[in-house]
């Protein structure tokens, strides 16, 4: 299938590993130009050079540095035609009651204003041009909250009601906003210290088969971020293996 993305320009933040160089690169091998961000100079130079596509330093923290990253990655690359909201977890903690002030804060920074920010400065522009797509990587917790990540169980959804809005106000200009929800993939986050051996084994108690692939999960992203997807919109679609077992 033609995702016709060939010469489009696509921007994924958190794009140095994992998931986000994931999608960047299933983005790239489709044709696309593309800017990954991450807070790592190293980091995300060396995975641009790997995939073929241009890095840029970026924390989604710094709510100033938004307009200065898109100005940057607009003047070198032109209009970016896709974003992918990709920002790692907050930290985790037993305690649901657990974590400050400015942990909460930095959260809804990182989560929630930063990606509005984006938002803000890319839909009128790719409502102008007639073709957008954005899309934001979230988190099967916000099917089924899970204990361990309550900054994340309180951010993420909200986030997800107001794509649901902005979907319905662009859909008419052809630009379309989705949300893609993994379970538990084979990263850096979920392996922690140990071996991918080691995390296969610890979830066959609890995913079905395996732990997915960030692959996986990047050829669902290019596809909502593709020409063919452009009826879909105001979605959520979870990428989990199987493991959640909510219906709704």
């Amino acid at each position: 299938m033609d995702l016709g993305l060939d010469g489009r320009v696509a921007l994924v933040t958190g794009g140095s590993k994992g998931i986000g160089r994931a999608i960047a690169a299933a983005l790239a091998a489709e044709g696309a130009k593309v800017a990954i961000a991450s807070r790592s100079k190293d980091s995300i130079e060396a995975a641009a050079a790997e995939i073929g596509a241009r890095g840029y330093v970026f924390d989604s923290g710094d709510l100033d540095a938004v307009g200065p990253l898109i100005d940057a990655v607009e003047a070198d690359l032109g209009p970016i035609d896709v974003y992918v909201a990709n920002t790692g977890g907050p930290p985790g903690g037993p305690d649901p009651l657990g974590f400050t002030r400015e942990q909460w804060e930095a959260a809804h920074r990182a989560l929630v204003l930063s990606p509005m920010a984006f938002l803000e400065r890319l839909l009128p522009a790719m409502a102008a041009r007639g073709w957008g797509r954005v899309l934001a990587i979230g988190s099967m917790a916000v099917s089924e909250p899970i204990d361990a990540l309550q900054l994340s169980n309180a951010h993420r959804p909200g986030v997800v009601a107001a794509f649901k809005v902005l979907a319905r106000k662009y859909a008419a200009d052809s630009v379309t906003l989705n949300f893609l929800h993994p379970g538990r993939i084979a990263t850096d986050r979920v392996i922690g210290s140990g071996t991918l051996e080691e995390a296969q084994a610890a979830a066959r108690d609890t995913v079905p088969g395996r732990l997915g692939l960030p692959e996986e999960i990047a050829a669902a992203a290019a596809f909502l971020c593709s020409a063919p997807a452009s009826f879909i919109t105001g979605t959520s679609l979870l990428v989990d293996g199987g493991l959640t077992r909510s219906v709704s």
